[in-house]
Parts: C-alpha cells; sequence; structure tokens
C-alpha cells in the first residue's frame, strides 16, 4: 500500500510534467492526498483527467462568480479549484454559487474541502442529484459513496451552511441540569486547600 507521502509527491510531479506550475502541482498533490484518505479515487480520477487532457482541452476560470458558465469547454477541475480556494472569502459572501460544466468534479472537491477549514464554515456541493457535506476539512460525507465519478458534471451549486446547532434549546437545558450534579459545592476547607492558600510570608 502506498503512503500517503508517496501518493502526494508522485501527484506533485506528475501534474509539474503535464504543464502546471510547481505550486500549482502542490496544490494538486494536497488534494489528491486528502481524497485518498478520505478513500475516494483520486489517483484513478487525475490518471484518467490527465490521458484527456491530451486529447482535448479544457477552460480554465480566474474570477468566479455567483453564477459561473463556460464558453464551451467544460472548467478545468484544477484550475477552478485554485481560483476558488483563492478567491474563498469573496465567494463566501455569495452564500451560493453554481457552475456548469466542470470535467471530472472529484478533482474540484478537496479544493472545497479546504476552503471549508479555512472560513469555518460547512459547504454543501451538489451535482446531478448527487450531494457531498464537506466538513471544516476533517472528513466529506455523501450519497455517493461507491459509485463512479462522472468525467463531467452539468449543474454544480456549492451552498454556503450557517453554522447552527444540531439540538435544541430545551436539549441542551436538560442535559446542562444533569452536568449539574457533578459540580461541587465551595467550602471553608476547599477554599483554604486551594492554590495559595495556607503561604506564610518569612521574610
Amino acid at each position: 500500500m502506498k503512503s500517503l507521502s508517496e501518493i502526494e509527491t508522485t501527484s506533485k510531479r506528475a501534474s509539474r510534467a503535464m504543464g502546471f506550475s510547481w505550486g500549482v502541482a502542490e496544490e494538486v498533490a494536497k488534494g489528491i492526498r486528502l481524497l485518498e484518505f478520505f478513500g475516494l479515487p483520486g489517483i484513478k480520477n487525475l490518471n484518467q483527467y490527465y490521458k484527456d487532457r491530451d486529447n482535448r482541452n479544457y477552460e480554465n476560470s480566474k474570477i468566479i462568480k455567483k453564477n459561473n458558465k463556460p464558453n464551451k469547454l467544460p472548467y478545468c477541475p484544477i484550475t477552478l479549484g485554485v481560483s476558488f480556494l483563492d478567491q474563498i472569502k469573496k465567494i463566501e459572501k455569495f452564500k451560493k454559487c453554481t457552475f456548469q460544466k466542470i470535467a471530472y468534479p472529484i478533482l474540484f472537491l478537496p479544493f472545497l474541502s479546504r476552503s471549508s477549514e479555512i472560513i469555518g464554515k460547512k459547504l454543501l456541493f451538489q451535482f446531478d442529484k448527487n450531494e457531498f457535506l464537506l466538513n471544516f476539512n476533517v472528513n466529506i460525507s455523501s450519497n455517493f459513496i461507491r459509485k463512479k465519478f462522472p468525467s463531467i458534471a452539468k449543474k454544480i451549486e456549492v451552498n454556503f451552511l450557517d453554522n447552527k446547532d444540531s439540538f435544541t434549546g430545551t436539549e441542551w437545558k436538560n442535559l446542562y441540569k444533569l452536568s449539574e450534579d457533578t459540580f461541587v459545592e465551595e467550602t471553608d476547607s476547599l477554599k483554604q486547600g486551594a492554590a495559595g492558600a495556607g503561604l506564610t510570608d518569612n521574610d
């Protein structure tokens, strides 16, 4: 079994060999490492994407808007991902942004995951009735596990989710009230044994 370090190093070198700058190649490598760490087929899809790039071109995107549509060709998931990561503070204000035609959407996924960590919010990534919930770059949950990832996603939506508790105020109060049973009432003996108590000044 290949180590994550091997996966990252080889992905970086392969990406540089495909013409990406060392900086972009490093971002790709981090993403592939992340996908493989979460059990998603990063190496397989990166391999296939690079093979396809030999036969066709993909559109680059520098400025991310609320609604994004390529001129003719599908978006390159790598340049789109780098742009998304670089502009995440501005994109966050949209609350939701859409894209049409992204090649190999799985390669766009780790850029979204890392963006989630930067802004401290969960992101919901949806395409063609498939959903991925990105949790602060800590884990990725989805209804798409064990399915084959498409080479082209036609309609894509990224939603920025507000941070909120998964429980009600009443549920929290009930649990907190139960926790109060562990509180120790302060007594005179406890005060005397507290830090600094009982010390004498010999000067």
